[in-house]
């Protein structure tokens, strides 16, 4: 069976929710989530419009991937409202999760263009089987993110990179207005950095509001136009050249970041980047 036939047996039927006229794409207003006896998020507050670039940034634990499942209606909140568009999220059609590709199993026997597909889905209805105009979507999707001709590639065979701009084709087929990448650029090297990054850029004039966590505060820094610092609760929402600072990051980080201030920039030092990664030394404009 192949992974397609399995996302429309176990697959939920998504809400076709109308978007309110002249609301932000996304506005969070005093958003708390708790497991248990554990606050995982206090009190964030944000709205975002169309076209904006976000990157959320935070040490291990902050609560970056806990925002995003409330964002998508996968994560109960214990306060506070989300709404997308004026709606409640809920399973909105125009959001798309892109999940960390270390939470994927790469040898699934599946191919690009059959999970690339799996964004036509929402689209198609549960009950119906995809058409040759909708195969035809895929294959441009596929060639907005530079993966024309790798369609019958197996997931498993493709490089970090290709894997992130495969999830990237599947929000695009699955037309999606608000994309919500987790941890997009982890573990890709600069070129692959710099390919989605490209790829994110040309899709602003779609309007496409994308909310990307990262470790990098320096790629978050040149590359976004505001930034969400957490550590459970928010620490600042704004250009990066207001919220990096050395209060806010100390805050942020605690005793796991040093900051050296060499005159002209902030340089910040420090092991908790990522969990396969030692030493890490990010560039503050």
């Amino acid at each position: 069976m192949t992974l397609l036939k399995l996302l429309r047996k176990n697959t939920l039927p998504v809400t076709h929710v109308p978007h309110q006229a002249g609301k932000p794409t996304l506005e969070i207003m005093s958003l708390s989530v708790r497991y248990g006896q554990l606050e995982a998020l206090v009190g964030i507050s944000f709205s975002l419009k169309p076209g904006d670039r976000i990157a959320v940034v935070g040490p291990n634990g902050a609560g970056k991937s806990t925002l995003f499942k409330a964002i998508a209606g996968i994560q109960p909140y214990s306060a506070g409202e989300v709404k997308i568009y004026g709606h409640e999220p809920g399973r909105h059609i125009c959001i798309a999760y892109l999940p960390q590709r270390s939470q994927v199993d790469w040898n699934f026997p599946v191919s690009v263009a059959d999970v690339v597909m799996m964004g036509r889905i929402s689209k198609l209805g549960l009950l119906r089987w995809p058409k040759a105009s909708d195969w035809e979507f895929v294959h441009h999707c596929l060639e907005v993110v530079g993966m024309a001709g790798l369609e019958k590639r197996q997931i498993g065979e493709l490089s970090g990179g290709q894997q992130q701009r495969m999830f990237i084709a599947r929000a695009l087929a699955q037309e999606s207005e608000l994309m919500l990448m987790d941890e997009p650029f982890t573990g890709l090297d600069v070129p692959s950095q710099e390919d989605i990054l490209h790829i994110l850029e040309q899709l602003r004039p779609r309007q496409v509001t994308v909310l990307a966590s990262t470790h990098d505060l320096s790629l978050a820094s040149e590359h976004f136009d505001r930034v969400l610092l957490l550590n459970r609760h928010q620490l600042g929402f704004g250009p990066a050249s207001e919220i990096f600072t050395t209060d806010r990051l100390l805050e942020a980080y605690g005793g796991h970041l040093r900051l050296v201030d060499n005159g002209s920039q902030v340089l910040a030092v420090g092991d908790t980047c990522c969990e396969d990664e030692g030493g890490v030394h990010e560039r503050l404009a």
